[in-house]
């Protein structure tokens, strides 16, 4: 990102409304003819965090974006009542109001709330009348390997307690084993329980096995009508990495050039640092563009994340680096 005026957002405003993927019929030939240039991949991943810094204003004006696009998560089997209402109080007032205040900004929320569904009406409850929706995992989440109806049920049941998006697990082996036809038929199925709600399609993309695996589950997953694509589970060895990710925006790109509907992107895991949000806006804005600069388009799926945000803005406020314990995090 070239260092020009880049003025600080005032609030996260609302984006005009953008018709949903709706979808289309699988073309298999679309499908066969996608590649991916892993050395070239590699190769522009690896240049990205050494040619793009932005510093003093510019850098606190792109660390508040990258706030309204968290998706602050909390998905352990030790989650409680209490710990998802300290989310929600944080989601709601993600940076301390003296922040705020010295930065000149007010209003910022986070992109998204993200539980399991026994955690749903918890979240949806501590977050009333802010406007913050309620993500849920779904669909035998990490794994994805229980049975199909009980997935689709899953689905039913989060809708049900309020989840305004659901974030679903594809089934793996349907990648591995080049079944596009059953891969796609899965993805439908889902978007279908889903209704209103959006739905997030995970790729697992450390466990596809390659990059053009990748590329074609990007593909398939949004022709069966997926709202955004993400990378990970966060529960897998290898989770979001810029390769990965330049592949599936690359195919964001490509649908969008064939259909005009845009689709959502989402890395999650393993994204813990400031400067390494700052690499991934700076991806989405050359691949992208503008448009894809917002959290009805792009989110990052990251607990920790936030507070080195902070931290960062504190000493952009202050000249000084504050201790992790001293901002209240989820």
């Amino acid at each position: 990102m070239a260092q020009t005026a880049t003025p600080l957002p005032t609030a996260q405003l609302p984006q005009v409304h953008l018709p949903r993927n709706d979808g289309m019929p699988l073309d298999l030939d679309w499908v066969s003819r996608v590649q991916a240039n892993t050395s070239a991949i590699e190769r522009r991943a690896a240049s990205l965090p050494a040619r793009r810094s932005v510093k003093k204003d510019h850098q606190a004006a792109w660390l508040l974006k990258a706030v309204t696009c968290i998706d602050l998560t909390t998905l352990s089997g030790d989650d409680t009542v209490g710990r998802v209402r300290r989310l929600c109080a944080k989601a709601r007032q993600p940076i301390r109001a003296d922040i705020q205040a010295a930065l000149g900004v007010s209003g910022i929320q986070t992109g998204a709330i993200c539980v399991y569904h026994d955690m749903i009406e918890t979240a949806v409850d501590a977050l009333e009348g802010s406007n913050i929706p309620v993500a849920a995992v779904s669909t035998g989440f990490p794994a994805g390997l229980s049975p199909l109806h009980l997935r689709v049920a899953e689905i039913e049941e989060s809708v049900k307690a309020g989840a305004r998006e659901i974030d679903i697990v594809i089934s793996r082996r349907h990648v591995l084993t080049q079944n596009w036809q059953a891969l796609y038929d899965e993805m439908r199925t889902f978007r279908a329980a889903c209704g209103d709600a959006h739905v997030k399609a995970i790729l697992a993309t450390g466990e596809l096995g390659s990059l053009r695996n990748v590329a074609r589950a990007s593909l398939i997953c949004m022709m069966a009508g997926a709202d955004f694509i993400k990378t990970s589970t966060g529960k897998e060895s290898v989770n979001a990495t810029l390769p990965v990710s330049l592949v599936m925006i690359r195919a964001i790109r490509d649908y969008y050039d064939a259909t005009g509907i845009h689709v959502g992107y989402k890395p999650a895991g393993g994204i813990s640092k400031a400067k390494d949000a700052i690499t991934y806006l700076a991806l989405i804005k050359e691949e992208l563009g503008d448009r894809w600069l917002n959290p009805d388009l792009f989110r990052f799926g990251a607990s920790s994340l936030l507070n080195d945000i902070e931290r960062q803005l504190e000493h952009h406020v202050t000249g000084a680096y504050s201790a992790g314990y001293r901002h209240p995090l989820a």
